[in-house]
C-alpha cells in the first residue's frame, strides 16, 4: 500500500464524528430523515420573478396559473430542478382565501393549492422534495386587526389541508412579519387533518436591515418562540437583502438546536423604468450563503429576484465547506425584563383628571391651518383658555392642501399655552410601524390626549394615487397605544419608561349599521379606550337610544355639536354624510332662515338647543368651529 493511503486512527475518529456534508438525497430518504442525519439542502428560487419574466402581469394571481396555465408553472419548476434544487416550493404562496378573493377565487382554495402541489410533484418525480408554500394572509389579525386568531388559524388550516392532501413532503411558512400570525399558521398546519401533525414545518420570517422583524422582534426571540411552537426548522427569507438575512440566520443559529434556513432576496430591489430589478449577482448571493453554511445553516435558497442562475451558483458552493458544529447551549445572554408600572388613567392629563373627577368638560374643535404658521392656532388656544374651555380639539381635516398635522400643532400649543389639546390621529395613509413611531414622538413632545380614528376611506379607490385601505383600524391602533402605555412595543419588546397616552375613540350615533357600531365600540373598550368623542349630533333622541345599547364598562362620553352655517350645509349632512343624521325639521328651519338671511344665527340657536338637551346625557361637550368660527362655538357653550 502506498505511503499515506491508509488513514491514521486520529483521522478515522475525526471522520466518524464530523458533520455529514453529503448533499441532500430526496429520492433516497424522507425529509425528516434528512433533517435528522445532517447535511445541507438547496431550495429553489423565486416563482413570481420567473413568471413575471415570462410575461405574466404582476396584477394577476400567480397562483391561478396552476389552473389556467399549468405548463408555465411546470416550466419554472423544471428550470429550478435542472439548476440543482433539492426542494421545489409549490406555486401557492398567496393561495389563501383572503388573497385569492380579489381575483374571484376565494372559494377555490382547494383547487388552486391541490393543482399547485400536483404540478410540483410531477416535476420532482422523486428527484426533489416538494414543499407546500404558505404565506401571510394579507390581513391583520388581532390585536391590531379585526380577524381573530381562531379565524386566521382556520384559513391556514384550509390551505394546508389541500397541500397535504396531495402529499407534499413538508410545509414552508414564509415571509411572515407578524410573529403571532406565524404561530397561528403553525397551529393551522398541525390541525390540517391526520397528516398535519406529522408534516415537517419550516417557519420563516422576513427581517429588516438590523436583523429584526419589521415589528422589532429580534432573531433570538423569533427562534425561541418558533421552537416552542414545535416546528422542525426555522429561519429567514425575503428580507432587506442577503446580508441582513445572513445576520439574522447566524443569530438564530446561536440560540437553537433546530435546523436553520436562509432564503434571501437577490439584494434590495431598484426601480428601473417602473420595474423592480434585483441586482445581486448569482456569485454574490452564493458567497453570502457560503458564509451561512459555514455558520451551520442547513437549508439555503433564494427568494425575490433569484433565478435558476442564482440556484446553480449556490449548488456549486454546497459541500465545499463542512457545516459548523452546533454551538454550545447557553451562549445567549438574556436581557432581563424590567417590570414597569403603568400610569393610572386619572393621572395622565388634565382632561383625564377632570373626567375621573366627574367634572363636566368643554372643548372647541378647530382644524389646523394651511401652511406652517401656527400663530392663529396659538391665538385661538389663548382665547379658549381665557373663556374657561377645558380643551382644544385638533382634527386632521380634509386631505387636500398643505395642512399642518394636528400632532405638530398640538405640540406648539402645549408649549405656548397652558391648555389641554385632544389630537385626532387617523390610521388613514399610515403603516403600523410609522404610527407607533408617531405616537412615541407625540408623547415625547407633550401630546397626551389622543382621539384615535380609522379615517375616512378613499371615495374612489381605483383613481391614480388613491391610498390603499389602512393597515390597521382604530381598534388595532388603540391596542398599540395600550401596549405603549404598558411599556411594550408592537413586537413585545420593552421600551423603557411606559407612555401615559390618554386614548379616546369615536362614536358615530348616526352610523348606518348601529349593530356594527355597538360591536366596534365593545372592541375599542376591550382594547383600552378611556373616553369617547362623538361625531356631530343633531338627533338627541337617537343618541340617547344608542347610549342605552353600549356595553359596559361605561366610558366618559363627550358629545360634539356643530353650529350649522347654512341650509346648504344642513343638506350636505342630510344627504352626503352617512354617519351624521340631520332630522328634517332642522333642515327646514335652516331653509326658512336662509330666506330671511339669518342662517348663521339660526345655526347657533339650534346648536344651543342641542347642547342643552345633551348635557344631562354626557360628561362633556365639544363644539365644532367650522371655518374657524371660534366666537360661534363659544356662543354655543355660553348659551
Amino acid at each position: 500500500m502506498a505511503h499515506g493511503a491508509k488513514k491514521s486512527e486520529a483521522e478515522a475518529a475525526s471522520a466518524a464524528t464530523a458533520p455529514d456534508t453529503r448533499p441532500a438525497r430526496p429520492g433516497e430518504e424522507t425529509f425528516p430523515a434528512f433533517l435528522a442525519r445532517g447535511g445541507v439542502a438547496l431550495l429553489d428560487g423565486a416563482m413570481g420573478t420567473m413568471l413575471y419574466g415570462k410575461g405574466v402581469f404582476i396584477n394577476r394571481s400567480f397562483e391561478e396559473l396552476n389552473l389556467s396555465q399549468p405548463a408555465l408553472v411546470r416550466e419554472v419548476h423544471e428550470e429550478y430542478l435542472a439548476a440543482g434544487a433539492d426542494i421545489l416550493e409549490t406555486n401557492t404562496f398567496a393561495g389563501n382565501r383572503f388573497r385569492l378573493a380579489p381575483h374571484g377565487l376565494g372559494e377555490r382554495v382547494a383547487d388552486v393549492n391541490r393543482a399547485g402541489a400536483r404540478i410540483a410533484r410531477e416535476v420532482a418525480r422523486g428527484r426533489a422534495w416538494v414543499a407546500g408554500a404558505i404565506g401571510p394572509l394579507g390581513v391583520r389579525i388581532e390585536p391590531f386587526g379585526a380577524l381573530s386568531r381562531a379565524e386566521a388559524r382556520e384559513v391556514f388550516r384550509e390551505q394546508a389541508s389541500a397541500l397535504l392532501y396531495e402529499g407534499v413532503d413538508l410545509v414552508i411558512l414564509e415571509t411572515f412579519v407578524h410573529l403571532p400570525e406565524l404561530e397561528e399558521a403553525i397551529r393551522g398546519v398541525r390541525e390540517a387533518g391526520p397528516d398535519g401533525g406529522k408534516a415537517p414545518i419550516v417557519a420563516q420570517v422576513s427581517v429588516e436591515t438590523d436583523g429584526s422583524t419589521r415589528e422589532g422582534v429580534s432573531p433570538e426571540t423569533v427562534a425561541e418562540r418558533l421552537a416552542a411552537a414545535g416546528v422542525e426548522a426555522l429561519g429567514v427569507n425575503c428580507s432587506a437583502g442577503p446580508l441582513a438575512a445572513l445576520e439574522a440566520a447566524e443569530r438564530m443559529r446561536r440560540v437553537t438546536r433546530l435546523p436553520v434556513s436562509i432564503l434571501p432576496n437577490a439584494g434590495q430591489p431598484r426601480n428601473v423604468d417602473g420595474r423592480n430589478i434585483y441586482l445581486a449577482s448569482p456569485e454574490y448571493l452564493a458567497s453570502c450563503l457560503r458564509r451561512a453554511i459555514r455558520a451551520g445553516v442547513r437549508l439555503v435558497g433564494g427568494c425575490c429576484g433569484t433565478t435558476p442562475a442564482h440556484i446553480r451558483a449556490i449548488r456549486q458552493v454546497i459541500g465545499e465547506i463542512p457545516p459548523a458544529e452546533r454551538p454550545p447551549e447557553g451562549r445567549r445572554t438574556r436581557t432581563r425584563r424590567i417590570t414597569v408600572v403603568p400610569v393610572a388613567s386619572e393621572d395622565k392629563t388634565g382632561l383625564s383628571r377632570a373626567l375621573a373627577g366627574k367634572r363636566f368638560v368643554t372643548g372647541v374643535e378647530v382644524v389646523p391651518p394651511n401652511g406652517w404658521d401656527v400663530h392663529e392656532v396659538v391665538r385661538t388656544a389663548r382665547k379658549l383658555r381665557e373663556a374657561g374651555v377645558t380643551f382644544l380639539g385638533l382634527p386632521e381635516g380634509p386631505r387636500g392642501g398643505a395642512r399642518m398635522p394636528p400632532l405638530f400643532a398640538s405640540a406648539v400649543c402645549r408649549r405656548e399655552v397652558d391648555l389641554e389639546t385632544v389630537v385626532h390621529y387617523s390610521c388613514r395613509d399610515r403603516g403600523l410601524v410609522r404610527m407607533q413611531a408617531d405616537l412615541l414622538g407625540a408623547f415625547a413632545t407633550g401630546v397626551t390626549n389622543l382621539l384615535i380614528v380609522t379615517g375616512d376611506p378613499t371615495a374612489l379607490t381605483d383613481r391614480p394615487g388613491a391610498a390603499p385601505p389602512p393597515e390597521v383600524d382604530s381598534i388595532g391602533l388603540v391596542n398599540v397605544v395600550a401596549r405603549l402605555n404598558q411599556g411594550e412595543d408592537i413586537g413585545g419588546n420593552p421600551i423603557g419608561r411606559p407612555t401615559a397616552l390618554h386614548v379616546g375613540v369615536r362614536l358615530d350615533p348616526g352610523a348606518p349599521d348601529l349593530e356594527k357600531e355597538v360591536s366596534r365600540h365593545r372592541w375599542k373598550v376591550d382594547a383600552g379606550a378611556e373616553f369617547v368623542v362623538t361625531s356631530p349630533i343633531f338627533d338627541v333622541a337617537a343618541f340617547a337610544d344608542l347610549l342605552k345599547r353600549l356595553p359596559g364598562p361605561a366610558l366618559p362620553v363627550i358629545a360634539t355639536v356643530w353650529p350649522l352655517r347654512s341650509a346648504r350645509e344642513a343638506e350636505f349632512f342630510e344627504q352626503d354624510m352617512a354617519q351624521v343624521r340631520v332630522p328634517a325639521p332642522i333642515v327646514e328651519r335652516m331653509r326658512a332662515a336662509e330666506a330671511k338671511g339669518t342662517e348663521a344665527d339660526e345655526g347657533i340657536a339650534i346648536a344651543r338647543e342641542l347642547a342643552a338637551a345633551l348635557r344631562p346625557l354626557v360628561r362633556g361637550l365639544q363644539v365644532a368651529a367650522p371655518g374657524g368660527r371660534v366666537d360661534a362655538a363659544l356662543a354655543v357653550l355660553g348659551g
